[in-house]
């Protein structure tokens, strides 16, 4: 394996591993949505609702509740991007994993709290503004969601190194997984003192580096979005939008007197703020962009994609398209339907990325403000647009830019379909190729049969390295690529498949997850079958 190729696969486990705290983010944003919008004086008082949802009324302490606990999640994601890191590159045994890195991300910034006040530093402007934060109740430095993917990583790296360790008899008892929290404990002793010195100046350049972004305004809003969607097939978008959403390079603001990082850190302390009267459209540019081409462009491709089917194969493309197109327009997770023409017709999804970046661009210049928690489907577009009120947000813009973007697409899709003999779902010579992208087979068979389908089509159980998914694909890491059966994969329902070295991505869609248990469970009965 080529150092090259080392680093992508790094980077794609990096990406899949920030899914697991991702993952919290839609039901956080839910509560929180629910709980401020509708526990909020103004439109209490607007609606005339004083009896139903005024204070000190049941529902009232409800929506409360809703809303602080949503806000929880928020305040506190630094210690769970530690975790969930942890836990996401963990290799085996990452429960252990995940305790050993809570505990040294408490460690490390106890370090850096005590070296602040040993060298009063914590004394007011004695740092810029905005440097110092409350983390799990320590006083230290802002490091936001960077800080506990440091701890992630690091901590993954120890376990991954030392997790099944022998020591001698004397200390036997502290080794194996016992030993991790112990070193990585004291490891981020050491790093807590380093960061002490280095992440003062780490800060002044993101705030450097976010200023950069924001004074190239459109272009830059534009750029991002190309890119963000130009990353998907690679697996590697989360690594990008991360920063911009949890971090100084997506601006900074003073919210109810606390500094906050990062555009979706913004936009919820925001949300969770009674004084707002317009939420930010410096944080807004790296999030609203989505909604035209989740909501109204892509499930217009899909009947684009449906219309050029074959007549003979409508039937069978139908339903994989309309529940694609639904998961877009409710959920936004589109990798189901960018997928289905992504391998057929890359230059339809090149053209499908700079649209997505003239959505950014034109959701920036009409000062759209929605946010999101996952990604841009109706939910959150309700929650987080429509419930805040068109005055706060610019929602209403959304609705005629979408409707213009699904015509767009429609049109552009049948045109390049046609004009081009494209062989998207439909369209193909054979009736196979006309299952390659439906789940009928997954649906008709029971989960033991399809796990075994795709551990064939991986080459074997000893073929298997390391097993994971994220939101919509099953990563996998194998030993010799020569055996894996593409065509195999594909027959047991998956949309895609993207191979580079020994890394392997498997589009199954929003049911990954379960696939993925149940080829672990499959293993695993394997695994006890022959060494009995």
């Amino acid at each position: 394996m080529t150092k090259k190729s080392s680093i992508f696969s790094v980077l794609q486990r990096i990406g899949q591993s920030f899914m697991f705290p991702i993952a919290l983010l839609p039901i956080a944003g839910l509560l929180l949505g629910i709980g401020a919008s509708f526990s909020n004086a103004q439109m209490i008082e607007s609606f005339g609702l004083q009896k139903i949802l005024g204070e000190e009324t049941f529902l009232n302490f409800i929506l409360v509740i809703m809303k602080r606990t949503g806000k929880i999640i928020f305040d506190n994601l630094p210690l769970i991007f530690a975790m969930g890191v942890s836990l996401g590159m963990a290799k085996k045994e990452k429960a252990a994993a995940a305790l050993s890195s809570a505990i040294s991300f408490l460690v490390m910034h106890e370090t850096i709290s005590t070296l602040l006040s040993l060298t009063g530093k914590l004394d007011a402007g004695a740092l810029r503004e905005g440097s110092i934060a409350n983390v799990c109740g320590i006083e230290s430095l802002e490091m936001g969601v960077f800080g506990g993917i440091l701890v992630g990583l690091g901590v993954a790296y120890l376990h991954n190194k030392f997790y099944k360790i022998k020591l001698p008899n004397v200390i036997s008892f502290f080794g194996g997984i016992r030993f991790i929290p112990i070193i990585s404990a004291i490891t981020y002793i050491f790093v807590g003192i380093l960061m002490y010195f280095m992440w003062p100046y780490v800060q002044n350049f993101m705030y450097s580096l976010g200023g950069l972004v924001t004074a190239s305004k459109y272009a830059g809003t534009f750029i991002y979005g190309i890119i963000e969607r130009a990353l998907i097939p690679f697996g590697l978008h989360h690594v990008f939008y991360m920063p911009f959403w949890q971090t100084a390079i997506g601006g900074s603001a003073i919210i109810d007197n606390h500094f906050v990082t990062g555009a979706q850190s913004i936009f919820f302390a925001e949300l969770g703020s009674s004084g707002i009267e317009k939420f930010s459209i410096s944080a807004a540019r790296f999030m609203a962009g989505k909604f035209p081409f989740m909501i109204f462009g892509l499930p217009a491709a899909a009947l684009a994609i449906y219309h050029t089917a074959k007549p003979t194969k409508k039937k069978i493309v139908g339903g994989l398209l309309l529940s694609a197109a639904i998961t877009s327009i409710l959920t936004g997770i589109t990798e189901p339907l960018e997928f289905t023409f992504l391998f057929v017709a890359p230059l339809l999804y090149g053209i499908h990325c700079i649209f997505a970046g003239l959505s950014f661009m034109l959701m920036h210049l009409l000062k759209v403000t929605v946010g999101m928690t996952f990604s841009g489907g109706l939910i959150d577009l309700v929650l987080f647009g429509v419930l805040q009120g068109n005055s706060k947000t610019n929602w209403v813009y959304i609705i005629p830019v979408g409707i213009g973007y699904a015509i767009v697409y429609y049109f552009l899709f049948k045109f390049a379909i046609k004009k081009f003999h494209l062989a998207t779902p439909g369209r193909e010579e054979d009736e196979l190729d006309s299952k390659l992208y439906t789940r009928k087979d997954l649906e008709a068979s029971n989960q033991e049969n399809i796990a075994a389908k795709i551990l064939q089509a991986l080459g074997g159980m000893d073929n298997v390295q390391n097993l994971d998914c994220c939101a919509t694909r099953l990563r996998v890491k194998i030993k010799e690529p020569e055996k894996v059966s593409e065509d195999a994969l594909r027959e047991s329902g998956a949309a895609g498949v993207i191979k580079k070295e020994d890394s392997l991505q498997v589009v199954y869609g929003p049911r990954v997850s379960v696939i993925k248990s149940e080829l672990e469970e499959y293993i695993e009965s394997l695994k006890q079958t022959k060494s009995e």
